[in-house]
């Protein structure tokens, strides 16, 4: 049986927005009530992937498909193709340390830094451990505080503090500690201790297993899941304007009973017409981080056996992440070839990086010891303006505001930027499931 939902339009093409669309459809919503607006000549969004001479790379970091629910997780490979359209990963992840490879994370690699360096991370968690048993203290609420608190000085001072200026391009107390709950796991001490003295252990071993494409990049997912859409789907049609009409809404001139967006809180103020001061502030105000992603195409048969290594130091250049993404799926570089793709961020709304950057970033990786120069055949470069939500400490405050006028007003927000939340491709797939079984019962009840 068919349900009537309202016609309504859905703002952005990217994962979220195009599940939701899957989601209404398979849970017996009609068809021809959903308009998908994107502005791009592609869907995708955060997923997108580009190819450049026979090398694939993902254009907002390197991505991979694993999920604590599996449902969701097989949900996306089914649109993909299925099981035998990815190829399946052990995540192999690395710190360069100086001239050294320590285990990720950084907590169970202590015994592969030098003596002077263990020695300092290992008495400073020890210490921060056990201040926290003494004194049963919360956790603070600024993130430089919470690194030490958490994992203690030697740890801050030697990774966790340069590697997040690397990343946040913040003062690490204008961040607040939420963005870590529920990321960051608590490895038992022992562990600490073991990896101190040598023995292995293992951290976050719900990524030990991930998978990917084997063709197309990432982007392969979202091009699956909109694969049934393209009759609902306009392309290269950005939503200028929003205007509330009677009980519904003209989007670009056009009535609707109702609007689903995905598009970055910040830029909503500038397309729905009428808001009040104090939400647009609210959604101007919000902070991001924007990412520049530089391909490195490289005349080299084969990497070592990484998925991807983090750069702490300086001198490694301005990437702070780098995956292998060659090694991903065998389709992401000819035959013989390789690549390496490199993330820098900066703030969002900040200009993008200069011409510079692409050198920066290569002379960084030969002194990290990860490339010569003579092996680079080129590079290929995407900014993408909205890639990591910032967590500050007006945060929570904002989005409540942002929040109440949107539920009072009937637009529905979804999405990492369309609400402002720190969700993974995954995470993205079960929220709007979610959305849409609430949407599809309101359309059997009529």
């Amino acid at each position: 049986m068919v349900s009537r939902l309202v016609k309504t339009a859905i703002l952005g093409a990217g994962v979220s927005g195009l599940s939701l669309a899957r989601f209404l459809i398979e849970a017996g919503v009609s068809r021809s009530d959903l308009h998908l607006f994107e502005a791009g000549a592609r869907v995708g969004g955060l997923c997108a992937s580009k190819t450049v001479e026979g090398f694939t790379y993902d254009v907002t970091g390197g991505h991979i498909l694993y999920s604590k629910d599996t449902a969701a997780m097989q949900w996306m490979k089914d649109c993909a193709g299925g099981d035998a359209a990815f190829v399946k990963r052990d995540r192999r992840t690395k710190i360069r340390f100086e001239d050294r490879w320590v285990h990720y994370p950084f907590e169970n690699g202590l015994g592969d830094l030098p003596p002077s360096a263990n020695f300092d991370c290992l008495k400073g968690y020890i210490e921060s451990w056990h201040r926290r048993q003494v004194d049963r203290s919360s956790a603070p609420t600024e993130f430089g505080r919470w690194v030490r608190w958490r994992f203690g000085a030697g740890i801050a001072e030697h990774f966790m503090d340069p590697y997040n200026r690397k990343v946040w391009k913040r003062e690490l107390d204008f961040l607040s500690s939420d963005w870590v709950a529920g990321r960051v796991p608590d490895a038992p001490v022992d562990d600490v201790l073991r990896s101190a003295v040598g023995i292995r252990t293992e951290g976050y071993t719900h990524q030990s297993i991930f998978y990917y494409p084997r063709e197309g990049g990432f982007q392969a997912i979202t091009d699956g899941v909109a694969a049934t859409l393209t009759d609902r789907i306009r392309t290269s049609t950005p939503v200028k304007d929003v205007v509330r009409h009677g009980s519904g809404w003209r989007v670009n001139g056009e009535d609707f009973d109702a609007v689903v967006s995905t598009l970055a809180l910040t830029d909503l103020p500038d397309i729905v017409r009428g808001m009040p001061a104090g939400p647009a502030h609210a959604m101007r105000t919000l902070e991001f981080n924007s990412i520049t992603c530089i391909l490195v195409a490289l005349e080299r048969a084969q990497h070592p056996d990484l998925s991807w290594v983090y750069l702490p130091h300086d001198s490694q250049g301005p990437t702070n992440r780098v995956t292998y993404m060659s090694n991903y799926a065998p389709s992401l570089a000819p035959a013989g070839k390789s690549s390496l793709l490199c993330e820098v961020t900066h703030p969002g709304g900040a200009p993008a990086p200069g011409p510079e950057l692409e050198r920066e970033v290569v002379d960084g990786l030969a002194r990290a010891g990860l490339l010569r120069h003579d092996e680079v055949l080129f590079t290929d470069r995407v900014t993408t303006r909205h890639a990591y939500v910032v967590f500050d400490h007006a945060y929570h405050a904002r989005r409540r505001e942002v929040f109440a006028w949107l539920d009072e007003v009937g637009i529905t927000p979804l999405g990492r930027f369309g609400r402002f939340e720190y969700d993974n491709s995954d995470q993205c797939v079960i929220k709007a499931r979610e959305l849409a079984t609430k949407l599809a019962a309101q359309a059997r009840r009529g």
